[in-house]
């Protein structure tokens, strides 16, 4: 009789155990219902920026495939970095997301003494989405159409050649002083606060260089000549535009790009379904649309991919920082 209630009590706990959810009993392998309650994507720019108007792109797409919301929090200053490290310090549960371009990502730590975060330790990389080039730009009555005008007109010493950027220390001042290295020229930097574009449609700036999505209207207007662009290969935007590469300086290519990032520790599973989430997003019609209008390149690489990218951007950045003597004070 004894023997017979412990093989009932065994048979009991075997069916208790089979009962329970394989997930439940190893909650390292469980896979987060995600999300559950609202989302909060950060940028650290100015409402209306390039940047900004991207983000809330995909917060409206993310915010009607997940049924829950998902709102911008625009957090300006420092060239993204504040907004970067307001991310650095979210949990890690993917209810905080970093939506930020390549400056305040691979740039702003080559700029900064002790920058309040290290993106290779404190965050994990979801996708680039978005990529767009720059453009170099001249002033209609400047005699230069090409790479080699331009380079041919700086080494002649005829003038003194400026060019404007968006900002000190912007990823097209950088991209403008690696150009002008390997160039072996001399062009002097004018750095503005945004994409202004007054002076050198007036010729005052002979030159600038500015990301696609900027400077587009002017070119099509016909108020500025684009004589490059500094993607490896051209762009579906400006397809008729040659590229830097193609104009005697094979490999060059400095791009921005956009990407989306959470706090280092994020679930395996979250990061995956943001990223195969963003991947749908990228592939409707009404999406690509959008963004070929606002000159945009679509991307959607791998986490794998983006953290490549940052590692080797990093690398790149911070050799033409140190070498040109950049810094972010005006």
């Amino acid at each position: 009789m004894a023997h017979y209630l412990n093989l009932n009590k065994i048979g009991f706990l075997l069916f208790i155990l089979l009962s329970v959810p394989v997930n439940a009993q190893n909650d390292s392998h469980s896979t987060p219902n995600y999300p559950n309650h609202p989302v909060r994507m950060i940028v650290g720019f100015t409402p209306g920026s390039s940047t900004d108007v991207a983000g809330r792109i995909f917060a409206q797409k993310f915010n009607e495939m997940w049924n829950v919301a998902v709102t911008v929090d625009n957090v300006p200053g420092a060239g993204g970095v504040l907004g970067v490290a307001r991310v650095a310090k979210a949990p890690a549960d993917g209810h905080t997301i970093m939506f930020t371009g390549n400056g305040a990502v691979t740039i702003a730590s080559s700029l900064q003494p002790k920058p309040p975060y290290d993106v290779l330790r404190d965050f994990a990389p979801v996708s680039q989405v978005l990529s767009m080039p720059s453009v170099w730009a001249v002033y209609t009555g400047l005699k230069v159409s090409s790479i080699g005008d331009l380079i041919a007109l700086a080494k002649s010493q005829s003038v003194t050649l400026s060019y404007a950027s968006p900002g000190n220390a912007s990823p097209q001042h950088i991209a403008g002083e690696l150009f002008k290295r390997i160039a072996k020229i001399d062009i002097i930097h004018v750095p503005y606060k945004g994409a202004v574009f007054t002076d050198v449609i007036a010729g005052r700036v002979p030159l600038t260089l500015q990301n696609v999505g900027a400077i587009l209207p002017l070119v099509r207007d016909g108020r500025l000549r684009a004589i490059a662009v500094t993607s490896l290969s051209r762009s579906a935007i400006l397809p008729e535009v040659p590229t830097v590469a193609e104009s005697g300086f094979p490999g060059f290519e400095t791009i921005s790009w956009f990407a989306l990032l959470v706090p280092k520790g994020t679930h395996p599973s979250i990061i995956n379904k943001i990223h195969q989430d963003s991947l749908k997003i990228l592939a409707t019609n009404d999406i690509k649309t959008k963004f070929h209008q606002l000159g945009v390149d679509l991307a959607g690489s791998s986490p794998e991919e983006l953290a490549s990218t940052i590692k080797n951007d990093m690398e790149k950045w911070s050799k033409v920082i140190k070498e040109a003597g950049i810094s972010n004070t005006e």
